[in-house]
């Protein structure tokens, strides 16, 4: 029995070639060597795999029923082995595959729509599978499990890839017809209104610009805190409510108004993260790629 550490892969090159030429000399000539070389590999090869192969006829070489049985499994695995040594490439109109990324809610609305929509027109057989960010996010890209994160760089460690996205700054919403629009520019007015906030389990009641109030001894009176962005807008359309959101979060959203906050509010920057098993997959690099110029990266 042939051993796969000692077995010389040329050899079923060799075997490929006598295989379709079923002749030596025409083996010899497709693979650029002498016809004493393809006979002596073809000697070998009768060795290796204990079988005559090919019997000489007044036809030509005829092969084997085992030669004739290796055939189709052979051009498979040197097909196979070619593709590992140039490298696989990706195609996307042709591309069925799932991509699992992890996303805040936010990132899912302002990163993953427009995303997805190219995404549709480029590569229509990729499935997006989005999850909420856990903290253990490392871990389930360390695993498999996970294939990218849209995170803030405080969340990723060290040992992740990472890729800017974008800076993203605060804006003040508020309905498009409400009664003190005007108003809010001035920060007594605007710490005296009602205010809503976002926060992932709903009970927080502060955030960045609570911090940035209480810097210069201000503060705003929050009424509601809400866990999804989508709610908090729906919020802020109907009723006289404010609330700073990320501004291209409201990109395209009718029916309500956006103005710079009366206080300086710091701003975050969006980043993409992958694992290291994933930097030169061709399908992962043309994703992430197509996913930073979905913003505009």
């Amino acid at each position: 029995m042939a051993d796969i550490r000692t077995f010389d892969l040329n050899l079923l090159r060799a075997l490929e070639a006598l295989l379709e030429t079923r002749s030596v000399s025409r083996a010899a000539q497709r693979l650029g060597l002498s016809q004493p070389a393809v006979s002596g590999m073809l000697t070998r090869l009768r060795e290796r795999l204990d079988d005559p192969l090919f019997v000489r006829t007044q036809r030509g070489m005829l092969p084997t029923p085992r030669a004739e049985e290796l055939a189709p499994t052979l051009k498979a695995v040197l097909a196979e082995i070619e593709a590992i040594l140039q490298g696989v490439s990706f195609d996307p109109q042709r591309a069925d595959l799932t991509l699992r990324v992890a996303a805040t809610d936010y990132a899912q609305r302002a990163v993953l729509l427009p995303f997805l929509q190219r995404l549709r027109q480029e590569a229509p057989g990729v499935r997006l599978s989005v999850r909420p960010v856990a903290a253990d996010f490392p871990r389930q890209m360390a695993e498999g499990a996970l294939d990218m994160a849209l995170v803030t760089p405080e969340m990723a460690p060290e040992t992740l890839r990472t890729r800017r996205l974008f800076e993203e700054t605060y804006v003040v919403i508020l309905r498009a017809d409400h009664p003190q629009r005007q108003a809010v520019a001035d920060l007594a007015a605007f710490c005296a209104l009602d205010h809503a906030i976002m926060s992932h389990d709903g009970t927080a009641f502060s955030g960045a610009t609570d911090r940035a109030l209480d810097a210069i001894g201000q503060r705003r009176r929050v009424v509601a805190s809400v866990p999804s962005f989508t709610i908090l807008i729906d919020l802020i359309r109907r009723s006289d409510m404010l609330a700073l959101v990320p501004r291209r979060l409201i990109e395209g959203e009718a029916g309500i108004i956006a103005v710079p906050p009366p206080v300086p509010v710091e701003g975050f920057r969006k980043i993409l993260v992958w694992h290291e098993r994933l930097q030169q997959d061709p399908a992962q690099r043309w994703l992430r790629d197509r996913l930073a110029a979905s913003v505009g990266a």
